[in-house]
């Protein structure tokens, strides 16, 4: 019988070459967003000039009016009025509105008392109390102050009413356990764990304060941005209108930055993720 002669080879075995991975990058978003909205000006542009009459707002002169507007002492004073009250509003509804959602989502007898109440009036149109307003207040800043407030104090209510009924059972029972009190644990355990609530509803709250605030101006013609842009619409200045809503939008926009970065600065933990 002939042995069979088995060769080994004595290199190792080379492993299979893996298929080049294909990278795949997400298309660029900035260059499509340009093309549209070089698009949008150009048409309304183009629609203005073939169609409106000279005094309808068009880009160009929008962009002509921008300098004078800005350094415009009435723009200026108006500006300062409206954003004096946002701010004074947007804080009283802060503090009110942090403590009742806190209650309204900890405590079961003052969800049950209120909830419905809440819920009516954050689905209200502000535009509905303001005439309330105006005879309760008159035709003042008061009125104005009165609007934000309610525009923008239920949105923190319900904001922070979800976050305060979010928070884990194991810290709540972390604070029984050591016998803290209700408010200890109120203001020292629920609050801090509702913040991301909290910052979600101010976010909310802040567009509807500045909405509320331009609606009153609109219906009680007191000094404000609100009026400046229905004081220029009227009396055919329309491009100079404009770059007051454009500054509004870009005072949206401002403390949506604002809000952001604090968040990552002084709540890295939060949404990390989403920051990449």
């Amino acid at each position: 019988m002939s042995e069979q002669t088995v060769t080994v080879s004595s290199a190792p075995a080379q492993p299979a070459a893996k298929p080049a991975a294909r990278e795949t990058r997400a298309p660029g978003t900035f260059g499509p967003r340009l093309v549209t909205g070089v698009a949008i000006l150009g048409a309304w542009e183009f629609v203005v000039r073939a169609l409106a009459p000279a005094y309808v707002a068009k880009p160009s002169t929008v962009v002509m009016a921008f300098p004078h507007v800005i350094t415009d002492p009435a723009f200026l004073k108006a500006t300062g009025a409206t954003l004096a009250a946002v701010a004074e509003g947007l804080g009283i509804a802060l503090v009110f509105g942090t403590i009742i959602g806190l209650l309204l989502g900890r405590s079961v007898m003052f969800e049950r008392a209120i909830r419905h109440y809440v819920n009516g009036f954050y689905a209200l149109p502000m535009i509905v109390v303001l005439p309330l307003f105006s005879l309760w207040f008159g035709y003042s800043g008061a009125t104005r102050l009165a609007t934000i407030i309610f525009a923008a104090v239920f949105s923190i209510i319900l904001n922070v009413s979800d976050g305060a009924r979010s928070v884990p059972r194991e810290y709540m029972e972390v604070a029984r356990s050591f016998r803290s009190s209700r408010l200890s644990t109120l203001f020292g355990i629920v609050l801090p764990s509702s913040m991301p609530y909290l910052l979600a509803g101010i976010r909310l709250a802040a567009g509807r304060a500045l909405i509320g605030a331009v609606v009153a101006e609109f219906f009680l013609s007191v000094g404000g941005v609100g009026y400046y842009i229905l004081y220029n619409s009227r009396s055919y200045h329309h491009a100079e209108a404009f770059v007051g809503v454009l500054l509004l939008a870009a005072f949206g926009v401002g403390f949506e930055v604002l809000v952001g970065w604090t968040t990552q600065r002084f709540m890295p933990w939060y949404r990390r993720g989403d920051r990449g």
